[in-house]
């Protein structure tokens, strides 16, 4: 082993000793979390799947151009060291494991550069996402997911002409065969928002594997922000945001579905085997519609319009003489086709 390569992995060793000297409390509190708190089970997996990138395209990481920034990383350490110590001053996990996240972005700026914190951009992203949100943004975003689920089963009710009344996030109906009334409440496991952050995550992964054209991350030559006008930014980005009304509007559904299995079986439903089953359907629905736009959106893909421009140039050929194009037939055409859409 050569000697660089032995001062490399003795500075691993040390980072990595001091970051769980530094965050061992933070990932064991945060690794409970994964494991009680239903809403965020999907970060069990995630360190296996941060893990499989790294390891997937250690090749490509390992050709970035190394250029320290030690300015800007070692701002970016100080500024998580004191997160962090704020967050433990004031007992506030959310503040204490962002500055997990803050601490590996500024060791890979200071010790690789900015293009390294690019190529790392996925894994950070699904640690961000596996990171509880702060109790009072989490009862923001979910009573009104409740209220749009009520709201939506109500109308999904009524247009089926079955009788029921909304009163905030309580539905009140009235089961064939009962002599009252009955009311279903809209708890916040119900509002969505445990499948709107599982299928985020999983949105996340599915544009990542599935990016078209995956490069090196070496660099362009095209610019600074020639991602922007990159097909494959694009198609991730609109995957992504896409997840939002997908988790929304399945959850809605199920919550109609339970209504309306309650007008017509009583209101157990609510709470037998029907509703962890419709739970584990409603995931499989919303990723099957988030395969399906990642395939219309596929269908639209720029590249027929680049092959339809080169046709047209070699069709007028104005840069040859007549006798070069007299032997530029139609295999010659097709074979720039092909080599357009092998480069693409």
């Amino acid at each position: 082993m050569s000697v660089p390569a032995k001062k490399s992995l003795w500075r691993a060793v040390a980072i990595s000793a001091a970051l769980v000297f530094a965050y061992g409390l933070v990932l064991l509190k945060l690794s409970r979390d994964w494991w009680n708190d239903e809403n965020y089970s999907h970060g069990l997996l995630i360190p296996f799947i941060i893990a499989y990138i790294l390891w997937s395209q250690r090749d490509k990481l390992a050709r970035i151009q190394a250029k320290p920034s030690t300015l800007w990383g070692g701002v970016a350490v100080v500024f998580a060291l004191m997160a962090l110590w704020a967050g433990t001053a004031g007992a506030e996990l959310f503040m204490q494991r962002m500055s997990l996240v803050l601490i590996l972005a500024g060791i890979a700026v200071y010790f690789w550069g900015f293009r390294m914190l690019g190529a790392l951009l996925v894994p950070l992203m699904l640690l961000i996402l596996a990171i509880p949100i702060p109790a009072i943004i989490f009862n923001k975003v979910a009573f009104p997911l409740q209220l749009f689920a009520s709201r939506f089963a109500v109308w999904s009710m009524a247009a089926l002409d079955i009788p029921v009344l909304r009163q905030g996030n309580i539905i009140e109906l009235f089961p064939l065969g009962a002599r009252d009334t009955k009311k279903l409440e809209v708890v916040e496991a119900c509002s969505g928002i445990r499948s709107l952050m599982t299928l985020i995550t999983l949105a996340v992964v599915f544009a990542y594997f599935t990016h078209p054209g995956k490069k090196n991350f070496e660099g362009n030559k095209q610019g600074r922000f020639y991602w922007l006008k990159s097909h494959g930014f694009w198609r991730s980005a609109l995957i992504v945001l896409s997840a939002v009304p997908i988790a929304i509007l399945t959850n809605a559904l199920r919550v109609s579905g339970t209504g309306v299995l309650a007008r017509y079986y009583g209101t157990e439903v609510a709470d037998s085997f029907f509703h962890t089953f419709s739970g584990w359907v409603i995931y499989i629905v919303a990723f099957l519609l988030l395969f399906g736009f990642a395939w219309i959106i596929d269908r639209f893909r720029p590249a027929d319009s680049t092959v339809r421009q080169e046709l047209r140039r070699v069709d007028k050929g104005s840069a040859q003489p007549a006798e070069a194009m007299a032997g530029s037939g139609p295999a010659t055409t097709v074979a720039s086709v092909v080599h357009l859409e092998g480069t693409e």
